[in-house]
């Protein structure tokens, strides 16, 4: 990124758009915005919010780091350290957002203030919980007029939920096709036909998708006469509230969701692993800012990367050890949980494929755990053990790796069901691969076990 750029995910908005200069991050409001930034400010709404946790806060800035000429003012945001999107949440995360948006909007309202765009892209984790970030999105609240953003809302929000909750909790992978939220049409066609009997999901999503598919085709008519109320307003935030709190999704029945009761781990191997891990993130220097942990579960082994301060990604590929872990850990300020799936990680998506970075996209990071991950990469997706080793090498400067050999229980089931066509799949054929890339540092038998944990640290980083 040059000196002076804008960021992709910032320029639909004319009112103003998000920048870097001289790798600081600041926000132009244009001065189309002007009088509406002064109210979001003098209404007492921006004070509420931020000392909610409900939106990020932000500080004056020199207007001299405006970018352009129409700039009214500038802000400095505060920093999320890691961005995620909406098809990479749990379902409890994507709930937890639409109802932050919720209680925005209500607040908003109740500061002479509305929301212009409900998206979930105005949605980040900060601190282990969701928070607005579009400073923009408010604009003065004009007494009848209806929630301008409530199709979108409905779009981002109450779509892929209602299909996490009803269908398959899987279908939140949607949101990554329809970056502009899942057509309503689409969720209430394949939508369980039981939730037409749902007034809730049927008011808002079935009978809604009829409408707009029904408008779609008629001329624009004059505006009504009837307006819509404040109390209507707020009714309608109200029972959208309602249908997004009674959405539920019990984490169950994927393949990896009780990984951890269905190992062949001990008691005494799990704590010595646990301490070996420990170890190996207290040796790397200086001390890693950021971990991201590979195929994390329910973030057993991320919780250690956090004990001691570290900021971590949990990433799994299975959405209910995700949820377990987000449900489970939402105190940890430092733990993010994620979905990934790492043979089709997320990719540059969106206008001139800038709008939402790819996985890679996002680090590279200090630090990679992969525990008991890479028999799932090689032997279940058949990926080359040298492929897997210049992946780990492109997203982190050090590797806390392990290596679960054949003889080991879990690798034998995987074969159980395929032929053995790995040949190069040994410990001398593992360090082979690996070293092309990094430089052992050190490494050990897990204690009870037949599998190997390893430091490394990618080749090119000076020795300790």
């Amino acid at each position: 990124m040059s000196a002076e750029a804008r960021l992709g995910a910032s320029f639909r908005d004319p009112s103003g758009f998000v920048y870097k200069k001289s790798g600081v991050l600041l926000r132009q409001v244009n001065e189309s915005y002007r009088d509406a930034f002064r109210l979001l400010t003098e209404s007492g709404l921006y004070e509420s919010l931020v000392q909610g946790s409900l939106l990020i806060p932000h500080t004056a800035a020199s207007f001299d780091l405006a970018l352009t000429e129409d700039a009214a003012f500038v802000i400095k945001p505060e920093i999320i350290s890691t961005i995620s999107y909406p098809y990479e949440w749990s379902f409890s995360q994507l709930k937890d957002a639409a109802l932050l948006t919720l209680q925005v909007q209500k607040t908003a309202i109740q500061h002479g203030m509305s929301l212009k765009d409900a998206s979930a892209y105005n949605v980040q984790f900060h601190h282990g919980r969701p928070i607005f970030l579009d400073t923009l999105s408010f604009e003065p609240y004009l007494e009848g007029k209806p929630w301008i953003a409530y199709r979108q809302f409905c779009q981002h929000f109450v779509a892929p939920l209602v299909l996490m909750s009803h269908v398959d909790v899987r279908l939140g992978k949607l949101s990554e096709n329809f970056i502009d939220g899942i057509p309503l049409d689409l969720a209430s066609r394949i939508s369980h036909p039981f939730t037409r009997l749902n007034v809730k999901i049927g008011l808002h999503l079935h009978l809604h998708a009829k409408l707009q598919a029904k408008s779609a085709n008629e001329a624009p008519k004059p505006e009504p006469a009837s307006k819509f109320s404040k109390n209507a307003l707020l009714g309608l935030i109200d029972g959208l509230s309602s249908l997004v709190e009674g959405l539920q999704w019990k984490p169950e029945g994927t393949e990896w969701a009780d990984y951890y009761s269905d190992t062949n781990y001990s008691s005494a191997s799990m704590a010595a692993k646990k301490e070996m891990v420990k170890s190996c993130l207290q040796t790397i220097e200086p001390a890693p800012k950021i971990v991201w942990d590979l195929g994390a579960n329910n973030g057993e082994f991320s919780a250690i990367a956090t004990g001691l301060g570290i900021r971590t990604i949990a990433w799994d590929i299975d959405p209910a050890a995700v949820e377990k872990n987000y449900r489970s850990r939402r105190d940890d300020r430092l733990m993010l949980p994620l979905v990934q799936d790492l043979t089709n990680p997320s990719p540059d998506l969106g206008w001139g494929l800038k709008e939402r970075d790819s996985f890679i996209g996002r680090g590279p990071v200090d630090a990679v755990m992969a525990l008991a991950l890479v028999h799932h990469l090689a032997i279940s997706n058949n990926v080359p053990l040298q492929d897997v080793a210049e992946f780990m090498a492109r997203i982190g400067e050090w590797l806390i790796i392990e290596f679960v050999p054949k003889e080991d229980s879990q690798v034998q089931r995987l074969l159980a069901t395929r032929e053995d066509v790995f040949p190069s799949y040994t410990k001398a054929g593992f360090e082979s691969a690996f070293s092309a890339h990094f430089r052992i540092v050190s490494s050990e038998n897990v204690e009870g076990t037949v599998r190997t944990l390893y430091l490394m640290r990618r080749i090119g980083a000076p020795k300790i």
